[in-house]
């Protein structure tokens, strides 16, 4: 299977959200919400964007405070953070004044709890204009919306929608490595609809292929030897 990053039309609206919320005028909020059911690339597409950009990404944590959070942004901007809350406040705010960086805040559930933390995430961004995104689960749009003065702060809200046919055609035809008919296709988009499925199905796909000496796989062969493998048959279980 190949290693390669895939642009799903989730990927595509995630880079469209984040070319506007950069550029967009001084006088617009700067936050932004991304929230979707798991295994639809949400982290993945993140840490990729992450690694493409200057910007601050913290995983938050069950147990994460908003001490526990500003430490993290703190480090996040090469700095050593300082003990009290009010100097890592303004630690994090002169940091992020003199060098403005997207914050990028993962897991946003586990702190939507504690009002406190999440506010403080509301006050750096008051302060600095930086733009922060805030990426949950699927419930984390209605929770959030309950923080009104947070809420009313979202530049976009953008929900990752589960795979169509063409983006796991796209997934398909850009990780594996021999040639799957329209039809095989379409079987492992009836199959699946999360991520590491689809992955898994691929490479079965190649396992299936390689052992029958074949480089193209159709929908039908592709079920056929899928129920005659005793080691799906076990997994299915």
């Amino acid at each position: 299977m190949r290693k390669v990053f895939v642009r799903t039309q989730n990927v595509k609206n995630f880079i469209s959200m984040m070319d506007k919320l950069i550029n967009r005028k001084h006088n617009l909020p700067g936050m932004a919400l991304v929230y979707g059911e798991p295994g639809l690339g949400k982290t993945q597409t993140i840490l990729w964007w992450a690694a493409k950009n200057d910007c601050a990404f913290i995983r938050s944590t069950n147990l994460m405070n908003g001490k526990w959070l500003l430490d993290e942004l703190v480090e996040e901007l090469g700095e050593v953070p300082y003990y009290w809350n009010s100097n890592l406040f303004r630690q994090c705010v002169r940091q992020l004044i003199e060098n403005p960086r997207v914050i990028i805040v993962d897991e946003i559930d586990y702190l939507i709890g504690n009002n406190k933390t999440v506010e403080t995430l509301r006050d750096i961004h008051d302060k600095t204009g930086v733009p922060i995104v805030l990426v949950g689960m699927e419930a984390a749009n209605r929770k959030l919306a309950r923080y009104k003065h947070l809420y009313d702060r979202f530049f976009e809200v953008l929900k990752f929608e589960p795979f169509s046919l063409e983006d796991v055609k796209t997934i398909t035809q850009t990780l594996c490595e021999i040639e799957l008919t329209e039809c095989a296709q379409e079987y492992i988009f009836n199959q699946s609809n999360r991520f590491r499925q689809i992955v898994r199905l691929i490479t079965k796909a190649e396992s299936i292929a390689e052992t029958n000496s074949i480089n193209i796989l159709d929908g039908k062969t592709f079920q056929e030897l899928m129920k005659d493998d005793p080691r799906e048959n076990l997994e299915n279980r």
